[in-house]
């Protein structure tokens, strides 16, 4: 049924886009005057990668900026300097026409599809939007769009600087050397984080994170896996903490025995504060490897590349190293694989 309604959207976009093409025009310019609305919809890691773009944008054109994200991954954006309002896109019919409504009662100067790939639901939002302005990446649905720039390759350039094309279209230059990942954990967070590390004795030695969840249980490596990473690093001058999502709890618990009291299930801007506070990130999940990146903490990564040539969401920033499957699953990635590049990367950074 989910297969069948894709489709249908699919068609009815085609036939939407054969009669509704955007009056092309070369001539706008924007100031502190302006409001702009950027759409990102889906997940955390898809909301992370388009914080730089939002924060390159806000500091030349001193703009308001409005962003549209979805329950998913709206948390991401609140807390962010760079964006005056979060609006949380709600599905079905009732929150399409809703979202539609605000567009039209907002009269933003323009809106921006943040989506490096096709969205048939922004699609449809952008071509009943109205909007003089609607900027994109170039895409089988520039129709929509009034200007659009390169999509770059994504075999061999980052989802980030993918994004970052978009400043084209308000003609913006900016510093690469500047450019980063955001995200600001509440000041609550931090302090939590900051009592519990000291409550546990965890302050005075090199901390390494061993994040054990991931957006799916195809990225998960095995409790035996991760058990023999904990008596690996017990072999050095160090403390540890398991990161692990509530989903998760019973598999963390598996992972450590009655003795072992380094796990912290928090919510995610919990997990951010902690990731911040760590000397070294251990991960599968690529959200945790953007937040690393926020707070150039170094990282290594483990990664499933299953049927794509795609390159790998990879930090931003952060010194980086990581083991790369193009199996389906983890499963498959022994620990002693992992281990032999993982030390080197470790020893590097215990110096």
């Amino acid at each position: 049924m989910k297969k069948i309604e894709i489709l249908l959207k699919n068609f009815l976009l085609r036939v939407l886009l054969l009669f509704k093409t955007r009056n092309k025009k070369d001539s706008y310019s924007f100031n502190s005057n302006s409001k702009i609305l950027f759409i990102r919809l889906n997940r955390i890691g898809d909301a992370l990668v388009v914080t730089p773009l939002l924060k390159v944008v806000k500091d030349h054109l001193k703009c308001k900026i409005y962003l549209l994200a979805d329950n998913k991954n709206h948390f991401v954006f609140t807390n962010n300097p760079s964006i005056d309002k979060v609006i949380i896109f709600e599905k079905g019919l009732q929150g399409f026409l809703e979202t539609i409504r605000m567009i039209k009662a907002e009269q933003f100067d323009a809106i921006v599809d943040l989506h490096d790939d096709v969205s048939t639901t922004v699609s449809f939002l952008l071509a009943f939007s109205s909007c003089k302005n609607i900027f994109g990446l170039q895409k089988e649905n520039e129709a929509v769009y009034t200007k659009t720039t390169d999509r770059l390759e994504p075999t061999k350039t980052h989802i980030i600087d993918r994004t970052l094309e978009l400043t084209k279209l308000f003609n913006i230059n900016y510093n690469r050397a500047n450019v980063n990942v955001h995200y600001f954990p509440k000041a609550e967070s931090q302090g939590k984080v900051k009592n519990i590390l000291k409550r546990k004795g965890l302050t005075n030695k090199f901390l390494v994170g061993i994040n054990i969840s991931a957006g799916s249980d195809a990225r998960f490596w095995g409790v035996e896996r991760f058990q023999n990473l904990i008596k690996f690093l017990s072999g050095y001058d160090l403390h540890y903490v398991i990161l692990s999502t509530t989903r998760d709890i019973k598999l963390a618990l598996k992972i450590l025995n009655e003795k072992q009291k380094n796990l912290y299930t928090p919510s995610f801007d919990g997990f951010a504060a902690m990731i911040s506070e760590l000397d070294l990130l251990f991960t599968p999940d690529t959200s945790a490897i953007h937040i690393a990146s926020a707070f150039s903490v170094p990282v290594f990564g483990l990664y499933v590349n299953y049927k794509t040539d795609d390159m790998i969401w990879s930090p931003y920033k952060s010194d980086f190293d990581c083991n790369i499957t193009t199996q389906p699953t983890l499963a498959k990635v022994e620990y002693d694989e992992v281990i032999k590049k993982f030390q080197p990367f470790l020893e590097k950074h215990l110096i």
